[in-house]
């Protein structure tokens, strides 16, 4: 597989009615979202290939992504859901596992209200279940999470371990300081790798001025060997387009070598997805 991908960006169809979170208070993406609005837009994009992932917590989901996969040639593979605290977890992620379109699973821990969920002993079974089957583990988290991940990051060191939205930094309020410490943490004592998406919508705007200082400290602290970018589509939408984001986020990789933007467009989506 060669040429850019889009290494996190979503599908949805409203009436199968397990997106507990998407409401019409969310008008601007309360509608369908499938592969054929988004080709024309990573086509203009140059982005040859996506990562697919999940956007509700059921298996059902999960196999409806895993359908599309199959359909779309550009859908390079899918992050699912499993439920981390069944007793049968373990044979899920085995039986999900056989098919080779699955790279990963996300359980969605921004909504979990115990902030150190993911070290529960009963979740074991299921992440060394991951582990055999060489999925990566997508951490949707929030700055709160971050001192509990580097724990769980030490907990299961042959994870192979994805921030999520480089945590969610809060763009809005300015404070960054907190999510400096606490990222740069995860870049030091773990392995993991930080996904360069998603930023749009916590600072509530596309512009690379108002981007830079977080995306500048991203770079310092993973280096391009350990950021994918991605587009968090159609999310983004309710800020900006897919293009407006692309665009701005070459604006702010524009300082770097070609080498270093390919790592980050493509390579290290390739290296940890195993594409």
């Amino acid at each position: 597989m060669s040429g850019r991908i889009d290494s996190h960006q979503h599908f949805w169809r409203l009436d199968r009615g397990d997106y507990e979170w998407l409401t019409p208070k969310l008008e601007p993406i309360y509608r369908d979202y499938l592969p054929a609005d988004l080709e024309p837009q990573i086509r203009r994009a140059g982005v040859d290939s996506t990562v697919l992932v999940q956007a509700a917590p059921t298996i059902a989901e999960t196999q409806f992504m895993l359908e599309l996969a199959a359909e779309h040639a550009f859908i390079a593979g899918v992050v699912g859901w499993v439920n981390f605290e069944s007793p049968v977890a373990a044979e899920t992620v085995a039986t999900l596992a056989s098919d080779t379109n699955l790279l990963g699973l996300r359980p969605m821990i921004q909504d979990i209200p115990d902030v150190a969920w993911m070290l529960k002993p009963d979740l074991a079974p299921a992440i060394e279940a991951m582990i055999d089957h060489d999925l990566v583990f997508d951490a949707l988290v929030l700055p709160q999470h971050l001192p509990v991940l580097a724990d769980f990051a030490e907990l299961y060191p042959e994870l192979r371990l994805v921030v999520d939205h480089a945590a969610k930094p809060p763009l809005r309020s300015g404070d960054l300081s907190a999510w400096r410490h606490d990222i740069n943490s995860i870049a030091r004592l773990t392995n993991a790798v930080c996904k360069l998406s998603g930023l749009v919508t916590e600072a509530d705007s596309a512009n690379p001025a108002v981007l830079a200082p977080c995306v500048d400290y991203l770079l310092e602290s993973f280096g391009p060997n350990r950021l994918m970018w991605g587009s968090d589509w159609p999310v983004c939408e309710l800020v900006c387009s897919y293009e407006e984001w692309y665009q701005a986020g070459e604006m702010l990789l524009v300082r770097l070598a070609p080498a270093e933007r390919a790592q980050i467009y493509s390579g290290t989506a390739r290296e940890t997805y195993g594409l």
